[in-house]
């Protein structure tokens, strides 16, 4: 494997104006309007790239296992970083961030992001939820609903199928708020929306990560999760951490939804636009990273070799002592042997690392490749 090793640049000064930054009082906005909203898109945007498989859902079994580090270390509050689709809704309930920003390469994870944004408008509680994702039908009455256990939830979607008429009902009440949600969404994205949701449908519980896009069909999952297993995951103490586990965490989630406060935007953790854009935000509203999910994109940046750049922009975020990474590790592959904090059982492995250590190695000298990179200066579980 070829080695990388970073170089000292002078530009690093600015990590400590980013944190000095920080110290001022949050002014996250309460909310901000659809216009706003659609302006925040765009400022935070740029032109999409390309990769390989679907993301419809994660791939990541051990998604959740650092949600106790998380409250351990009292990573809260200010603004939340993402990768990817859904898996992000439970990282955001666990940290309750004033503002979220869902960073992908993907177009089409914007638009995925922008469907369960008009899902969690339409659904008063996790139950509608669950149906107007799959096409079910809902009971008449669903304001009961709220204490009963995901479990409770998952085995009424499982009793009661939908038919012809629920899902089309639902691919017409979702698609119609989603054309309402903010952003002016084209006849493709209108068309991405239209094929997510019908994977949904199609495929309810059992829906998997695919290594295949989905427009030339669906590949196989491999040794990945379904849904199911996903939403029914824990965190490493045994509790169940999902974002649908608790109709509180919903609720929250819902509330940020409806105030635009969950913001999908299209670019390149590498590039030269996104994540300074994303910086000079929050140095403008006075708010510090509280976490930053990066799945295992940086695998890919040191392919690509455009890591360098991905560091010159994390050293520039406001931050705090408290805020921290969380990448994923797959433990495929023969360059890299067994993770220590890998968990039997699990495909994948889910790191914290403080955004100060990262800042501080990258200032030193920097990480000298990808394993150095996930197995340096961690938190432990």
């Amino acid at each position: 494997m070829m080695r990388h090793r970073l170089l000292i640049r002078p530009w690093l000064a600015c990590a400590g104006l980013a944190l000095a930054g920080c110290r001022a009082t949050a002014q996250a906005p309460a909310s901000l309007s659809d216009s706003a909203y659609a302006a925040l898109v765009a400022r935070l945007s740029e032109p999409a790239g390309f990769f390989p498989s679907d993301n419809l859902i994660t791939n990541e079994d051990s998604y959740l296992h650092p949600v106790g580090t998380l409250k351990r270390l009292g990573v809260t509050g200010g603004a939340y970083l993402g990768v990817a689709p859904d898996q992000n809704f439970s990282y955001i309930v666990a940290v309750r961030p004033h503002i979220a920003i869902i960073l992908d390469i993907r177009r089409d994870n914007l638009v995925e992001l922008q469907m369960f944004k008009a899902i969690f408008i339409l659904a008063r509680n996790r139950l509608e939820f669950l149906c107007l994702l799959f096409g079910e039908r809902a009971p008449s009455d669903t304001a009961g609903w709220g204490a009963k256990s995901l479990g409770a939830l998952l085995d009424y979607v499982d009793k009661t199928p939908g038919d012809s008429a629920s899902r089309a009902r639902a691919r017409t009440r979702v698609m119609t708020r989603a054309r309402a949600a903010g952003l002016v969404l084209s006849a493709q994205d209108t068309a991405v929306i239209a094929k997510i949701h019908d994977a949904f449908i199609a495929e309810g519980l059992e829906l998997r990560w695919s290594n295949a896009n989905y427009y030339g069909g669906r590949g196989t999952g491999g040794n990945r999760p379904d849904l199911r297993r996903l939403l029914l995951e824990t965190d490493r103490a045994g509790v169940q951490a999902n974002y649908l586990a608790r109709e509180d965490d919903f609720q929250f989630l819902k509330s940020l939804e409806e105030r635009n406060l969950v913001v999908p935007a299209t670019g390149d953790f590498g590039g030269l636009h996104a994540l300074p854009e994303i910086a000079k935000y929050l140095a403008e509203i006075h708010e510090r990273v509280s976490m930053f999910y990066t799945s295992n994109v940086e695998q890919y940046l040191w392919r690509d070799g455009s890591f360098f750049q991905f560091a010159r922009s994390v050293s520039a975020l406001p931050r705090d002592g408290r805020s921290v990474f969380v990448r994923s590790f797959f433990q495929q592959g023969r360059y890299y042997n067994a993770h220590p904090q890998w968990v039997q059982g699990y495909v994948s492995v889910q790191l914290v690392q403080r955004l100060e250590r990262f800042a501080a190695i990258t200032a030193a000298g920097g990480f000298q490749d990808y394993w150095d990179l996930v197995s340096r200066e961690l938190v432990p579980p």
